[in-house]
């Protein structure tokens, strides 16, 4: 594939292909577990997960920052002047920073488990489960990091089939491994944990298969200041980062609120819209993962139009996506509950209103998301970072918190809708009337 050349069309549908299926396969990791665990131990089941979800966030937030982060930088070096040294030499840094960042979240995680989990909104009732999910995950922290580092060079390295092919095969196993573990086995969340880990783990494996395929021009280059790389690696990919960070930060003051004003049935139901949302956001990455290389490599040499058409095109499909994510929970609230576990009359109550409102948020969520990669690959990261920002952490967390004093527990599912509505606005005019300064 030529990324200068081939028409913009055909390499969009190309990588789209690629990366939407490696984001549905990566969300199906939590959207079974989440199945599986609400089956077999009902709404608290559900908010356990609920729990555990930020969590992951975090994790998988480290594998954004260097993978996203340093390949932009890789197709960026390679469609300016086509330097392939200062190209891998960004490349080798990723994975050592990825290398770092990973034992030191290893380290973090067995050490602090049971506080941070407190913190996410365990009770003395949920503590147990959320321990007994972990146990296998906690042991292969690394895994989730190089899931997303190696999986955004492949797509760089013209070898998209590749990182799709590990991801499928990964999850196919995550969801015939969690029946048989949760069901068959007998083993309930622990072994929901058991399948995850092993799926995550079988997914690295066979990435690292690329390196050894003739079509492999990534090597491994020490860059002259590995430390500067360091810091335009974390520059380039924070407003991926933030974007899982905040969805763990999020998740975390709603389980919070939810647990202070409204109960663990209002959480078990969070915890069924954060999975689905995960997902839809999940789609988004889809997106932006499927233009980054076509935007970062032709606007790299200049070559605006290509850029225009590679947004005209995923605009498109982020639209597709929000309509379609809205629709379904809007007209089956109570259908998407009972998928997620098996409710108690209460839940299934109270559920229709909450799921409503929370899934207004779903008409703008994939077009912020993908704003973020279309600012990063046109190296306005000013602006990458200001969306993720504001829609993570300042807006979102501001109305969770403040909403509920104001106008009573359940104004807090109206939080997300609002936060999206005006994010997608700022965004939309930087898309625009881009400013001098977005850089």
């Amino acid at each position: 594939m030529d990324l200068l050349n081939d028409k913009v069309g055909y390499l969009y549908r190309k990588f789209l292909l690629s990366s939407f299926g490696s984001a549905f396969i990566t969300s199906v990791y939590g959207l079974v577990d989440m199945i599986m665990i609400g089956q077999y131990h009902g709404p608290d089941g559900s908010a356990a997960m609920a729990v555990i979800s930020p969590v992951w966030n975090i994790v998988y937030s480290f594998g954004l920052l260097t993978g996203i982060g340093g390949s932009v930088l890789y197709a960026v070096a390679r469609g300016a002047d086509g330097n392939k040294k200062r190209a891998d030499g960004y490349f080798t840094a990723s994975v050592i920073y990825g290398g770092v960042i990973s034992a030191v979240l290893w380290l973090l995680l067995f050490l602090l488990e049971d506080p941070l989990l407190r913190l996410f909104g365990a009770d003395d009732l949920l503590l147990p489960l959320c321990r007994r999910y972990l146990r296998a995950p906690l042991l292969t922290v690394p895994v989730y990091v190089f899931t997303g580092i190696l999986s955004a060079f492949l797509r760089n390295d013209s070898d998209p089939g590749l990182a799709t092919a590990s991801v499928i095969i990964g999850g196919v196993f995550n969801v015939f491994g969690d029946y048989f573990f949760v069901f068959t086995l007998d083993m309930g969340i622990e072994g929901a944990g058991i399948a995850t880990a092993l799926g995550a783990s079988i997914s690295v494996l066979i990435m690292l298969l690329h390196f050894v395929r003739k079509k492999n021009t990534l090597h491994f280059t020490l860059p002259a200041a590995p430390l500067r790389a360091a810091a335009e690696i974390s520059a380039s990919g924070f407003s991926s980062f933030i974007v899982d960070v905040a969805m763990g930060v999020m998740t975390m003051l709603f389980n919070l609120q939810v647990m202070k004003h409204l109960g663990s049935d209002a959480l078990a139901i969070y915890g069924v819209i954060v999975t689905v949302s995960t997902f839809v956001q999940c789609c988004a990455y889809g997106v932006g993962q499927a233009a980054q290389p076509i935007i970062s490599q032709n606007y790299g040499a200049g070559l605006h139009e290509r850029t225009r058409t590679a947004l005209r095109y995923s605009i498109i499909t982020c639209a597709v996506l929000g309509v379609l994510w809205t629709a379904l929970p809007e007209a089956f609230p109570n259908v998407i509950i009972r998928l997620f576990m098996t409710p108690t009359e209460s839940v299934l109550a109270a559920a229709p209103r909450i799921v409503r409102i929370y899934s207004i948020s779903f008409l703008l969520l994939p077009f912020n998301v993908y704003s973020t990669y279309y600012f990063q690959a046109t190296m306005k990261t000013r602006t990458s970072m200001a969306v993720s920002i504001a829609r993570g952490i300042v807006i979102s967390g501001a109305l969770i918190l403040a909403l509920p004093a104001v106008a009573g527990g359940d104004a807090v599912w109206f939080a997300m809708p609002i936060t999206e509505a005006l994010v997608a606005a700022y965004a939309a005019l930087r898309m625009i009337r881009p400013a001098r300064t977005a850089h």
